[in-house]
């Protein structure tokens, strides 16, 4: 491979657009590489872990055909640490890349393309839409920090998408919280549902832009594809069955008092700093005009607060992981949120006044 006098950010952006799948501990040695593809005047700059796949393309100036694979980390460090306004020269040849800009000089090893692994494309595509990318970053911003991580229920390991008529849900829960989020889509579409990876869905949110611009998901034969700008995602999707979300969704509770968000946020982050490091448990104790949050930890150590609430119901007093309020508070971005509960057993529901388009069940915790 030969390039001349490059501009560093066209290699430097795509290579981070694919990097971030690339794990430092690898089963083969070559999936610590990219694949560096420069055909015609594309430069196309792959990463793959087996299960997910990401592509980005960029054109350049000078026609070529030829690949090699180099070491992912080491070539975006070497890039990042040059000047922004450096010009590369890239150049492969006997197992090894040097790397030139002014008076720098690296030499990298490589390994030969034709053994870098690719992941087959499903040809079967089943359904397509666009939305655009903000709206989907937005979504699954809503949803994304309830999924589970490395849970023996494998299935609980991604997000759930169903696609239905005129609108996509997602869906994610760790067994003990469920984040549920619905956009709209252009289209009439028949019921689909698809589980997408946990790391699949972190990489995406990452690689969305704040703009309208659109982005199309593909559904595939057992995998599920992403393009966007000159970004291509493919994933496997997860082989399971997601539990039925509806179930889990409380519709029937009485006790409904909406706070203004960030008070309530800022509240329980002073009462988490008193919580059991373990357990992180908090009370939390509704009664008229008053909420009560109190933690405790092993040092006897104590927090209570109390805010002035707009409340005349019933008395409940229920306890909860603090970090399971924390996280989904954080996330949410409306002005005010409403917490619905029934007694101190049943799951609380948070939503966003006047939107039905997010919903956020939380399990409660003996305390």
């Amino acid at each position: 491979m030969q390039l001349k006098s490059i501009p560093r950010d066209l290699v430097l952006k795509p290579l981070s657009a694919v990097s971030g799948i690339v794990e430092r501990r690898q089963t083969l040695p070559i999936l610590a590489n990219v694949l560096l593809e420069h055909k015609g005047t594309k430069l196309t700059t792959i990463a793959t872990d087996l299960e997910l796949q990401i592509s980005a393309s960029v054109e350049v100036e000078q026609a070529g055909e030829q690949a090699i694979t180099v070491a992912a980390r080491k070539l975006q460090d070497l890039l990042r640490a040059l000047p922004e306004a450096s010009t590369l020269s890239l150049d492969a040849k006997d197992g090894k890349m040097a790397v030139k800009a002014a008076k720098s000089r690296f030499s990298l090893q490589t390994l030969p393309a034709a053994d870098y692994p690719r992941l087959t494309m499903s040809q079967e595509k089943l359904q397509s839409f666009s939305v655009p990318q903000k709206l989907l970053k937005s979504t699954l911003r809503l949803v994304e920090f309830a999924m589970a991580q490395q849970d023996i229920r494998f299935y609980l390991n991604g997000m759930l998408f169903v696609l239905e008529k005129d609108h996509l849900v997602c869906v994610a829960t760790d067994g003990h919280r469920l984040s549920y989020a619905t956009m709209p889509v252009e289209g009439d579409f028949s019921k689909q549902e698809i589980i997408v990876p946990r790391k699949t869905i972190m990489e995406l949110s990452k690689l969305l832009a704040d703009t309208d611009e659109p982005i199309r998901i593909d559904i595939l034969a057992n995998q599920v594809r992403f393009s966007f700008g000159n970004v291509e995602l493919t994933s496997k999707v997860i082989d399971g069955k997601f539990p039925d979300y509806n179930r889990v969704i409380p519709t029937a509770h009485t006790k409904h008092v909406t706070i203004d968000r960030t008070l309530l946020l800022q509240t329980l982050q002073r009462a988490a700093i008193l919580s059991n490091e373990r357990f992180r448990g908090v009370r939390l104790a509704l009664s008229p005009q008053t909420l009560k949050i109190a933690c405790t930890n092993n040092e006897q150590e104590e927090a209570d607060e109390e805010l002035e609430v707009a409340y005349d119901g019933g008395a409940v007093d229920i306890g909860f992981n603090i970090n399971y309020l924390l996280d989904a508070l954080a996330t949410v971005g409306s002005t005010e949120v409403t917490l619905s509960l029934q007694d101190s057993a049943a799951s609380a529901l948070f939503t966003m006044p006047g939107r039905t388009d997010f919903k956020y069940v939380v399990m409660p915790m003996r305390i």
